[in-house]
């Protein structure tokens, strides 16, 4: 009576069923992440490119590649990414640069450290506004820059028309380079400490830097702005440089991302970030940056849940592959799950309705034999009936059922002999 062909084919499209939910939430998940990623950084010699080779490094060691693209700086960073064409998909960007409602397509992942506007000149600063003693010939950074935009910002606060200088776009390192020649009076660059611009500017006796004694004004008229303070010496102690304490002007830079990023990579973005720049620094504490500010653009939910509540268990003792693969499959084993409850439910319903159908179709044939052999049909259709009769007894005989439905198997060839005795007019027999 049992057939085991039939609980393997019941088994079988469960599996398939299984598989084909499972290969649909996978299509549409993206379990797995890109092993590439495109960082725009900035031009030669600023910090980003500084800072994007660290990011480099740290990412190849859980083998994703990054590529690196030069740009003219924050602003040419956050047209980029706003371009799904470019390829771009994470870049710095200043604050102060863009807005949510200008680029709804791109979230932070929190700033990163503060880029301090620096004002190198041949000169010895002094005075109030930031121009004075600065001369007529000054590097503002590139079209497309975050120091050109703010420089171009505090000239229209000072009064100073632009018209009325010779203004560069040269990037840090030709700034640099052209200012130690002599070829510039000053230059304008927005950029970190560690940049090797900043670096090679502040360790020369020949040029002075200049500082922002009005700096609680310029950040009430732009808030994104903040105040920092360079100590004196902290260049070269021996020989003094700078001479004095110097106040700057810096915005933070933060991490941006394209919102449909992998949340995977932006994972270990955050990671790279809290490696990088989680240390002391010149101008911060340890554990300053990155930190969860919205300055310009929203958090995104990986950097929301990151700062808040740090890496899951799985990142925390799993490869970076490893750990991603078992949280997605545990994210489909909900949906997976859901599917196979009902169905555990529902089949075996199914199945044995399929069975007891078989049964219950024979046992219509017999009703409307026994029907029509009352109604004293004629001798040929009556033998035609009762040739119909045996061939269900047959039929009945060779049934192959599970045991389970060995009653109604019973039962169903009790009744067509109950039939075929009564029509033959013999006792039935029970």
């Amino acid at each position: 009576m049992r057939r085991p062909g039939l609980r393997l084919w019941l088994v079988l499209c469960v599996v398939a069923l299984v598989a084909g939910v499972l290969w649909i939430a996978i299509s549409v998940l993206r379990p797995m992440p890109e092993r590439s990623l495109t960082m725009a950084t900035g031009p030669a010699g600023g910090a980003y490119g500084v800072f994007g080779e660290r990011y480099r490094a740290i990412l190849a060691r859980e083998g994703v590649h990054l590529h690196l693209v030069p740009t003219n700086g924050s602003y040419d960073n956050a047209a980029r990414l706003r371009d799904p064409s470019s390829g771009v998909s994470v870049a710095f960007v200043q604050a102060g640069t863009t807005t949510a409602e200008e680029s709804p397509d791109l979230q932070s992942l929190g700033s990163v450290f503060y880029e301090p506007l620096w004002l190198f000149c041949r000169c010895t600063p002094g005075g109030l506004a930031f121009h004075q003693g600065l001369g007529t010939h000054l590097s503002i950074g590139p079209p497309g820059s975050a120091s050109r935009a703010i420089a171009l910002r505090l000239m229209q606060l000072n009064g100073l028309d632009p018209a009325r200088l010779r203004l560069e776009g040269y990037s840090p390192e030709q700034a640099a380079e052209s200012l130690l020649r002599g070829e510039l009076d000053s230059v304008i660059m927005s950029t970190s400490w560690d940049s090797p611009a900043v670096q090679r500017l502040l360790g020369d006796p020949s040029i002075g830097l200049a500082g922002f004694p009005r700096a609680d004004a310029y950040i009430a008229l732009l808030p994104f702005l903040s105040k920092v303070v360079l100590p004196m010496g902290v260049a070269n102690l021996a020989q003094n440089r700078p001479p004095e304490d110097v106040v700057l002007l810096a915005p933070k830079a933060a991490l941006v991302v394209r919102r449909d990023l992998h949340p995977a990579l932006q994972y270990l973005l955050i990671d790279a970030a809290q490696k990088i720049h989680s240390g002391p620094g010149i101008f911060n504490a340890a554990g300053t940056f990155p930190a969860a500010e919205a300055i310009d653009l929203p958090l995104s939910d990986e950097a929301r849940q990151m700062y808040k509540s740090g890496p899951g268990f799985l990142r925390r003792n799993l490869p970076f592959w490893l750990a991603e693969l078992v949280q997605r499959m545990l994210l489909l084993a909900i949906p997976v799950l859901g599917l196979i409850y009902p169905l555990a439910r529902i089949l075996p319903s199914g199945w044995r309705w399929q069975r007891e159908r078989r049964i219950y179709r024979m046992y219509r044939e017999l009703g409307r034999i026994e029907v029509e052999l009352r109604r004293m049909p004629s001798d040929s259709r009556r033998a035609e009936l009762l040739a119909h009769l045996d061939d269900l007894a047959q039929r009945a005989a060779q049934l192959r059922l599970p045991d389970s439905f060995s009653g109604m198997c019973y039962d169903l060839k009790n009744n067509i002999q109950f039939v075929s005795d009564r029509v033959a007019g013999a006792a039935p027999r029970v």
